[in-house]
């Protein structure tokens, strides 16, 4: 009888726990998935695919990632979409083994945050970003990014990732 009271209360502790463990997981909708993977995909075109010609990357960022009525709001960037493509085709000319990791990223709604680490040649440190961008109808339409240097020297143990 002990045995059996016992298994119910450890069964209801366990049916409990993962209840709540699931209510407190945050599901994707169809449209933050979307956005996520878009956000992604032009992250990648953008820092990482040398491979590919810079006209071509360009091409596909105008074409495939950014809205014409693109809005930047980063203080040392130009608003409008052709200057930020100006800008990213003389970056893949002075930087042309550019790349970059995602670390982290997150979607809620129209929002996609993105957290990476760029580094313009392999032996440099880099930089620490994270990028926000808002997207409607399958491009990106507004960003907001903020970017620190990677140091030599931190003044604790964690990583900047």
């Amino acid at each position: 009888m002990k045995t059996t009271i016992y298994a119910l209360i450890v069964l209801a502790f366990a049916f409990f726990l993962v209840t709540k463990l699931s209510a407190n997981e945050v599901k994707r909708t169809a449209l933050e998935e979307s956005n996520h993977t878009k956000a992604v995909y032009c992250m990648e075109i953008l820092e990482n695919r040398p491979d590919l010609e810079a006209s071509h990357r360009i091409n596909i960022l105008r074409n495939e990632c950014y809205s014409e009525n693109f809005i930047e709001h980063a203080p040392n960037i130009k608003d409008g979409r052709d200057a930020l493509l100006s800008l990213f085709e003389s970056r893949f000319k002075k930087y042309p083994e550019l790349s970059m990791s995602i670390k982290r990223t997150a979607a809620e709604g129209d929002l996609v945050w993105i957290h990476l680490h760029v580094k313009h040649t392999p032996d440099s440190l880099g930089g620490a970003g994270i990028h926000i961008f808002r997207m409607k109808d399958d491009k990106i339409v507004e960003h907001w990014g903020v970017n620190q240097p990677v140091p030599e020297k931190s003044k604790n143990d964690n990583t900047m990732f």
